[in-house]
Formats: C-alpha cells, sequence, structure tokens
C-alpha cells in the first residue's frame, strides 16, 4: 500500500526560545547585588530597591513575589523580621527572613504616593491590574542585569530566587537548609536547583569524620 507524502508542517510564529540561551539562569554574585543595589539607590529607585531586596531575601519564585501583599510583611505599622507566604506552586507555606538593609527600603517604598491606600506590596500602574504581573518582573530583572553590564540572556527571575542560597550552600555545604528555605518538597529539587555536582558532595563527606 503506498502512502502519500504529507505536506511539512510549519510553525505559524517562531518559538519562543529562538535565539535564547535556555537552560538553569546563574545566580548573581555578591559584587553584583551590590552593584544593583548601588545604582538603584542614586537612581533613587525605591520601587525597583525594596522589590531587589525583598526578592533577595524571600528566595519567591517571581509569581509569588508580585503577589506579596503588605499584610505579608507589615505587622502593627512595623516591618517583620520574618514572613511566611504560601508558595502557589507547592501550596505550601515557605517561611524567611528581612533583612535590616530590606527594612529600610520597604519602609522608605512604602511612604511613596502610589502605595498609599494599595492593598498589594507592588501596585500595578494600571487600575485593571492589582500588582505588577510576572512578565513585568521579568523585565525590570533584565534591566537590572543590563544596568552592570552582564548577559542578559544568562541571568533571569530565577537568579534572584537563587542568589543567596548558592551563597549559603558555598559557606555551610547544609543542603537541608537551602531546601526548606527554598520550600521544595524533595531533596533532589534542591540538588538539581543548585546544580550540586558529584564532586561538591565529595568534599563535604570527606570533611566529616566519623
Amino acid at each position: 500500500m503506498e502512502t502519500s507524502n504529507l505536506p511539512a508542517i510549519r510553525a505559524l510564529r517562531p518559538a519562543w526560545n529562538k535565539g535564547r540561551i535556555v537552560g538553569q539562569k546563574r545566580p548573581l554574585k555578591p559584587k553584583h547585588v551590590w552593584a544593583i543595589r548601588v545604582r538603584l539607590e542614586l537612581a533613587e529607585n525605591h520601587r525597583d530597591l525594596a522589590l531587589f531586596n525583598l526578592a533577595i531575601d524571600s528566595k519567591l519564585r517571581g509569581c509569588d513575589l508580585v503577589k506579596m501583599k503588605v499584610v505579608d510583611v507589615m505587622a502593627s505599622g512595623q516591618i517583620k523580621e520574618r514572613a511566611s507566604v504560601l508558595q502557589s506552586k507547592t501550596q505550601k507555606p515557605v517561611r524567611f527572613e528581612i533583612s535590616e538593609g530590606t527594612r529600610v527600603s520597604l519602609e522608605r517604598w512604602m511612604r511613596e504616593p502610589l502605595m498609599v491606600g494599595s492593598e498589594y506590596l507592588w501596585p500595578g500602574r494600571f487600575h485593571e491590574r492589582l500588582h505588577i504581573s510576572t512578565r513585568q518582573y521579568a523585565r525590570i530583572v533584565r534591566e537590572w542585569v543590563i544596568s552592570i553590564g552582564l548577559e542578559a540572556s544568562a541571568y533571569g527571575t530565577h537568579s534572584m530566587r537563587r542568589t543567596k542560597v548558592t551563597q549559603i550552600y558555598k559557606k555551610t555545604g547544609n543542603l537541608r537548609a537551602v531546601q526548606l528555605l527554598l520550600g521544595h518538597t524533595k531533596m533532589d529539587s534542591t540538588v538539581r536547583y543548585l546544580g550540586v555536582e558529584l564532586e561538591d558532595a565529595l568534599a563535604i563527606a570527606e570533611a566529616i569524620e566519623i
């Protein structure tokens, strides 16, 4: 039985990742963090400085970060030292610290006219949007990265999530602590997320004598 040649199927639009570097995004190094902070402070960009600092401290996914409400970080008129947010992906709460510098930047941001009466921590610019979108957050992160001369395609919103936990792992080797901070349900997810290699695991094992 002969089979007829079917016409080639062509995509109606180009692939979303055409020309992009896909895969795990790099975490920011401490020098990158401070470079971005200094630029935002000099520009007196109070919203972006508060957003940047809280993104580093909270280690939240972008979808959870943009939906944060004022009550998540404030109680009795004071910024909390620790906060808890329900993750949309796992439907489980994750706790995180709010460092002193982040608390200062949040207090300054909350005095802005745009924040008056806002339920959300990052209100949208348009009336139909209660808060900034994840796509808008991604564009903001891209602007931060480009501003200090880094390759934009190598970094993304997950860079913000990975930055602090990468430093914690490098200094302590404590995967369990990183797992709790990221809100992962499985250790395998944490290992893959950090990109922990066999050499790292062996170095940790060799340092422990029993």
